[in-house]
């Protein structure tokens, strides 16, 4: 009974001492040791679609980067506001998970009313940082980047139509994982309106970083850039859903390789801006068909599947084209790409009639 009431007082003694601490839930078992959870509710966060949340995201972000890393869980609900991740010059994992996988909804037809289950960051401000985004460190560390490995997992991230912000902006970031995340403007992607702001759903790590970037079960629809690849990415089952540009792949030294890629009603499936390996196993397009555009979503006739004017990508891609409304066709187009190869899923060798560029 004596032992019981120490090691009690201890404890009590301990979680007070320690603010970070006292609101951080041990459990997910690692070889580490139990990961720290910090609930963005014991913060004031509130999933109601009206708090702004953004000071209470700060407050939870601090203690865990104080703990040396940990698990920011934000239960099911609708959350306006954004998260910053601030700058770190310790090398630490932070991971953003929601409580349950979203429902991504995309497609070439009809008209669907978004669904509101699961974790929705929202953040509707017309300028500013993305509605995820890594801060720089104020002084070197890692050249610009801040020590912080970020995880996102289990997130419904949302702007707004035309959307004048980013959805999520780790440039700063050391390294980055994103699984089970679907960026979006609110809107079923078929009636999303022509992106004019140049934004992008996800930025990956920049350049010289020194890093990994990994992503898994990935849906972006309704921006001007689905997805800028910078280098050290590697990704699979990733879908691009009416965008200007699905993947665009920025300079980099180190070559990307993606495995299932779909680009659906995007105006150019595939861009290329800077020198770039790539490499994608299988890219699943289709193409608004006969009847399938109209004034407000003409823009998602596609220009390009491959858009390389500069002949600045070096690498292999195997495709399969879908036309709506028509079926399976060879058809394939492209501006540049002269250094990529780029064949049809089975073919031996590029076909005769290659298309020209």
């Amino acid at each position: 009974m004596r032992l019981t009431f120490i090691a009690f007082t201890f404890f009590f003694c301990l979680a007070f001492a320690n603010p970070v601490a006292a609101r951080a839930e041990e459990g997910l078992s690692s070889p580490g040791g139990a990961t720290r959870v910090f609930n963005v509710v014991d913060y004031g966060a509130a999933g109601d679609d009206k708090t702004d949340n953004t000071a209470a995201f700060s407050a939870c972000l601090k203690d865990v980067i104080e703990a040396g890393g940990g698990r920011m869980l934000v239960p099911d609900g609708v959350y306006r506001g954004r998260i910053i991740i601030p700058g770190t010059k310790e090398w630490i994992t932070l991971e953003i998970a929601g409580e349950s996988e979203p429902t991504p909804v995309f497609g070439t037809i009809g008209e669907f009313p978004f669904p509101r289950n699961g974790t929705i960051i929202k953040c509707e401000s017309a300028t500013g940082p993305a509605v995820i985004s890594a801060a720089a460190v104020p002084d070197k560390m890692y050249l610009q980047f801040s020590g912080v490995n970020v995880i996102l997992r289990n997130l419904d991230i949302r702007t707004y139509d035309n959307p004048g912000i980013g959805g999520i902006d780790l440039l700063n970031a050391v390294q980055c994982k994103l699984e089970n995340v679907f960026v979006n403007t609110d809107r079923y992607n078929v009636q999303a309106s022509m992106p004019t702001h140049g934004t992008a759903g996800i930025i990956t790590p920049g350049c010289n970083n020194g890093a990994q970037t990994t992503l898994r079960n990935v849906v972006v629809t309704g921006y001007h850039t689905g997805i800028l690849v910078n280098e050290h990415t590697d990704g699979d089952n990733i879908t691009l859903a009416s965008n200007i540009n699905g993947l665009e792949f920025a300079f980099a030294h180190h070559a990307s390789r993606f495995g299932r890629v779909g680009a659906y009603r995007c105006t150019r499936g595939i861009a290329v801006s800077g020198q770039h390996g790539i490499g994608i196993e299988q890219l699943n397009v289709e193409i608004a068909g006969p009847g399938q555009t109209d004034d407000g979503n003409g823009w998602q006739a596609t220009e390009f599947n491959l858009y390389d004017p500069g002949n600045l990508g070096t690498g292999d891609i195997v495709y399969w084209v879908v036309e709506g409304n028509v079926g399976a066709v060879e058809k394939f187009t492209q501006s540049g790409g002269e250094k990529i190869r780029a064949r049809r899923l089975g073919a031996n060798s590029l076909p005769e009639n290659a298309p020209s560029k």
